[in-house]
């Protein structure tokens, strides 16, 4: 039997809330499967059972777990502050993912422009024995042109992705 985890207190209606959370359609995935790891919390369930039920590791039900004490302080001020929706917007906060490091993107617009443009030439032009682009090949035919340095095949994709239309163009009728 494994090691009991710190005990949390909720308020009743910090619970209504967090359920809510857990059935909401609008409410982004991420956010309800961390209200349902602290009701599983709350209920008295191991860690290792809730991470079984919500499909995530035993070690981040115990990370939130741990954030979601560290910010029962904080959650019972917005609760008593008595501002309509203050109280959810803090347990949103509370759940939220804290915002990833990470590098601006080293590709300047125009050479994402010529990436675009080299997609959309026959690969035959290139010499390439294929009929359509893969990633890559493109990635391979844009560092061998010269238009940057180096690319990842998941970053072509991205910028290809990022530029494909909602919904096919419609052929106009004369």
């Amino acid at each position: 039997m494994g090691r009991r985890g710190t005990k949390l207190v909720i308020t009743e209606r910090q619970q209504e809330m967090l359920r809510e959370m857990t059935v909401s359609r609008v409410c982004p995935q991420g956010l309800a499967q961390r209200a349902a790891m602290i009701l599983g919390v709350f209920e008295g369930d191991q860690n290792g059972v809730i991470a079984g039920r919500v499909g995530c590791e035993r070690h981040a039900v115990g990370r939130w777990r741990r954030h979601w004490k560290a910010a029962f302080e904080k959650l019972i001020q917005a609760e008593c502050g008595g501002r309509p929706g203050e109280l959810r917007r803090m347990i949103e906060t509370v759940l939220s993912d804290a915002p990833r490091a990470g590098r601006r993107c080293r590709i300047e617009p125009d050479q994402v422009a010529m990436i675009i443009a080299v997609a959309c030439e026959p690969p035959a032009k290139s010499g390439r024995p294929i009929s359509h682009w893969t990633h890559p090949e493109l990635a391979d035919e844009v560092v061998k042109r010269g238009i940057v340095p180096s690319i990842s095949t998941r970053h072509v994709g991205r910028f290809l992705k990022d530029r494909r239309p909602s919904t096919p163009p419609q052929p106009v009728l004369a």
